[in-house]
């Protein structure tokens, strides 16, 4: 006789719905800034190293330039990136930080330790279950597609 899994069985359910919960707990310490959880990782990502192309970004985000494309005109919109053509390679867009993007990392400093806080993992914790994670990830990335 097979035993057909529940819902509170299936591994992918329980990272769904942890994602579901970081995104509230982000999207509280976000909102205040204006700025949604994918804005935030792009301004991360950034402020690690500015003058990015959007084919750099979107590798690092695991998203493509029709996903970042939108995401990246707001945040110029809203005065935190500027884009340009790459003058060495016309193809290339680059994205840097404005004055108000780079302001807006001290605002936002708080951010991983609230976070820290809200999950109640220790920081040990914290780095096994992301590489947990991560590794668990690259292996369904490597999976082939039918």
């Amino acid at each position: 006789m097979s035993h057909a899994l529940g819902r509170d069985e299936f591994l992918c359910f329980a990272l769904y719905s942890t994602s579901h919960a970081f995104g509230r707990v982000y999207k509280s310490l976000l909102d205040p800034l204006g700025l949604t959880y994918p804005q935030y990782l792009v301004l991360v990502l950034l402020w690690q190293r500015d003058d990015q192309t959007v084919g750099q970004l979107g590798e690092a985000l695991f998203l493509d330039s029709s996903t970042l494309t939108p995401l990246l005109k707001r945040l110029e919109a809203a005065g935190h990136v500027a884009r340009r053509r790459d003058p060495e390679d016309e193809r290339q867009v680059r994205v840097s930080l404005t004055s108000a993007g780079r302001a807006l990392r001290d605002a936002a400093a708080h951010i991983p330790g609230s976070i820290a806080q809200a999950s109640g993992l220790t920081a040990a914790d914290a780095r096994r279950l992301r590489t947990e994670i991560t590794s668990l990830r690259d292996a369904l990335d490597r999976h082939p597609r039918s």
